[in-house]
């Protein structure tokens, strides 16, 4: 198992660094690949040192698997070229999640759809991935006509100049700004760049993504996705309406026996999904699971998880597990 981690030096290769070893995922020979500017340095991993090599290297070097997570442009141009000499590429950015010809997989839902001819294989957003892993059991089950999300994402999701941003602002020290406002005390409805029709890229990805994911484009989702001045854990209030009836009973009893999935649902006790018990685990967190009273088969619930770690990286790496478990590169 020759693996490459391209973004190496970033947040969420930080954090995939962290789950290869806590998953001791197998790895024969890894290389490490970040922009010209890292060529050199060298990074730690199980107690080795690495140095940091340029794309063409990688390429050279043919590896088995290639995590990618460092951004669409490098995705657009890179990931072809990794495909070509016969390395699986799991991309974590949006370039390909949209292509029709690739793959959008969430292991727990849909990596059975894998094979070996696909050589680029997509990591959903990290909205979309808790966002699915609460909706597809329920799915099955009830059939959702409409899905109405509102978002509060956490700094650490727009990379390492945002959260510099937040702890500037909180020290009093101006710095360099990852948004157009200040972050700290404050929460921006808006996460990406907006598009001709209003929504934000984020947004729209929740709008999208879902369903190509479980292949049904029965039903809708509309989505507003808002960044608040948090270290890590995105969270969702989610509004679903059903075709079917449900019991609560019920509806609790399935999130709780779907893997992945940690049912955290007692008013009584405050007991309720936060990103503060989210930080470092790989579960996605359900709670406050109510009817909603104004209309017929629909459900509110808020959902929370880490989004570098099931939102991004561990995600990514279940996806190279399943492939190795089951023979597909």
């Amino acid at each position: 198992m020759k693996l490459a981690l391209v973004g190496a030096t970033g947040m969420v290769g930080d954090v995939m660094l962290k789950v290869l070893a806590e998953r001791k995922f197998p790895i024969d020979e890894l290389l490490l690949v970040a922009s010209e500017k890292s060529l050199g340095k060298e990074i730690s991993f199980k107690g080795k040192s690495y140095r940091i090599v340029g794309l063409e290297d990688a390429v050279a070097a043919k590896p088995t698997i290639a995590l990618f997570s460092a951004g669409g442009n490098i995705s657009l141009e890179w990931a072809p070229k990794f495909a070509e000499v016969g390395t699986t590429v799991i991309d974590n950015s949006s370039a390909w999640r949209m292509d029709q010809d690739k793959k959008l997989i969430v292991p727990e839902i849909n990596a059975h759809l894998l094979t070996k001819d696909d050589k680029i294989i997509a990591n959903p957003n990290c909205s979309t991935i808790q966002l699915v892993m609460a909706l597809a059991p329920l799915h099955e089950k009830y059939k959702m006509k409409r899905v109405v999300v509102s978002t509060y994402q956490s700094v650490s999701g727009t990379g390492l100049k945002a959260v510099q941003q937040m702890e500037n602002e909180m020290a009093g020290i101006k710095g360099e700004m990852a948004y157009p406002y200040p972050i700290h005390k404050n929460a921006l409805p808006h996460c990406d760049v907006f598009e001709d029709n209003g929504y934000t890229k984020e947004e729209m990805k929740l709008a999208r993504e879902p369903q190509k994911i479980l292949d049904d484009r029965t039903f809708s989702i509309t989505a507003t996705a808002v960044r608040i001045p948090t270290a890590g854990g995105h969270s969702e209030a989610v509004n679903v309406e059903f075709e079917k009836d449900f019991v609560l009973g019920d509806i609790r009893k399935l999130l709780h026996e779907t893997p992945g999935i940690t049912l955290q649902d007692n008013t009584d006790t405050n007991t309720y999904p936060m990103p503060i018990y989210a930080h470092d685990k790989d579960e996605v967190f359900v709670g406050r699971i109510r009817r909603d009273e104004t209309q017929p088969n629909t459900l509110n619930m808020w959902i929370v998880s880490d989004n570098l770690r099931k939102g991004a990286a561990t995600n990514t790496i279940q996806i190279a597990e399943y492939l190795v478990a089951n023979s597909l590169v």
